[in-house]
């Protein structure tokens, strides 16, 4: 198991980062992202790419005058793929993170979020504590994966933790028995939980309680706040509000209102 996803996670990066060496047009706003994280972005039965973040992504180009482009990249290459200048922004549920805020220029935020585990219903887990001795799945360069470093007695706990270039790859190992939870993001597990109908559930505790924003250069100030400000616009003008309803049923959107 640990030589195919091995192989499958060297493959899936050489290919995407294939993608990712397209040339970038001046009048192109190129949206980097990880194309399995449901709803935020993520591809459809059609196999185009689609959600919350998309959909965001897509007005601020259209006010802003420029070309929507969603680039897939490999993620635990983001800030590079950033710097080398082959996207203008990381908007996929980027986590705010301090290490992250040094080193990237953030949109204030716009979706309060949360790092929890997802269990299988019939397992018995019902607390962090329970994960004691157990395997644990983590999509490798998430907040997710810094979450675990930041609980070095959880991490500690655990038996061995995995990692998956995406979510969906380790919910299929969760669903099967190979894992016997997921550290994810809160706003992605609820929808998994949804749309797939799977025998899962989504701990109480949290390992930790954050907010998306979308990243820049460090020296791209110019652009983030030109995004800001469409946000802004697009929350004043109710725009925001219908996306948001489109993917979770209701405006859960922070934007205009921290």
């Amino acid at each position: 198991m640990k030589l195919t996803r091995l192989l499958g996670g060297v493959l899936g990066t050489l290919f995407i980062l294939g993608l990712a060496s397209c040339a970038k047009n001046e009048n192109e706003f190129v949206l980097g992202l990880d194309d399995a994280f449901p709803p935020m972005g993520f591809r459809n039965e059609d196999n185009e790419i689609v959600g919350y973040d998309i959909d965001l992504g897509k007005e601020v180009a259209k006010r802003l005058g420029l070309t929507f482009r969603a680039q897939p990249i490999s993620w635990s290459a983001k800030e590079q793929e950033l710097n080398t200048g082959k996207i203008d922004c990381i908007w996929n549920g980027l986590s705010i993170t301090p290490e992250r805020l040094a080193a990237l220029s953030f949109t204030k935020p716009y979706l309060n979020n949360a790092q929890v585990v997802i269990v299988r219903a019939n397992s018995g887990i019902k607390t962090l504590s329970d994960l004691a001795g157990k395997n644990l799945g983590v999509q490798a360069g998430s907040s997710a994966a810094d979450a675990i470093d930041g609980n070095p007695a959880f991490k500690k706990s655990l038996k061995e933790i995995f990692d998956f270039g995406d979510n969906l790859t380790a919910l299929g190992d969760l669903e099967v028995g190979g894992l016997d939870g997921i550290a994810m993001d809160k706003v992605v597990a609820e929808y998994c939980l949804t749309i797939t109908k799977k025998p899962f559930v989504i701990l109480d505790e949290t390992l930790a309680p954050e907010q998306y924003g979308v990243a820049f250069k460090k020296d791209n100030t110019e652009l983030r706040d030109k995004v800001q400000k469409a946000l802004e616009d697009m929350a004043a003008d109710g725009t925001i509000a219908e996306i948001s309803k489109k993917w979770f049923g209701s405006d859960i959107s922070i934007v205009g209102k921290l």
